[in-house]
């Protein structure tokens, strides 16, 4: 992943989600068929996609108040739910052949992996904890 996430656990969280996506896209391919898993992979990079662009403005937060916090994080959620929804409305506009079971299933499952990232440790610890 690109070096400007500098947000570790939502790194991890995108390498995950793009590993599942492939993953599923190249199970379809002998299971179903090559327009399923080519859905598949559209649904796994929508996900990928706008969570990227929410690290992107995560990461680049130089604020050190609660509201600027707050901010960032509603004004990067915005952005994700905007590109989410133009991205799912341009892939049933424009890819006739869409197996929509492989394409919804596959972008669920990389949502759901997005908010694994509160689970995922960035290393840092606490210097009260260090010292005992």
């Amino acid at each position: 992943m690109p070096s400007w996430v500098t947000v570790k656990p939502l790194l991890i969280v995108l390498r995950w989600q793009l590993l599942i996506t492939i993953v599923i896209a190249i199970a379809l391919v002998p299971l179903m068929n090559l327009h399923s898993a080519f859905s598949a992979f559209l649904g796994g990079m929508v996900s990928i996609v706008s969570s990227t662009a929410f690290a992107i403005i995560v990461s680049r937060h130089k604020g050190f108040t609660a509201g600027g916090t707050v901010r960032t994080a509603l004004r990067a959620e915005a952005v994700k739910i905007i590109l989410t929804v133009i991205l799912l409305w341009a892939v049933f506009k424009f890819y006739d052949n869409l197996n929509a079971f492989a394409f919804i299933g596959t972008f669920i499952l990389t949502v759901i992996m997005h908010s694994m990232a509160l689970f995922v440790s960035d290393g840092k610890l606490n210097e009260n904890y260090k010292n005992k």
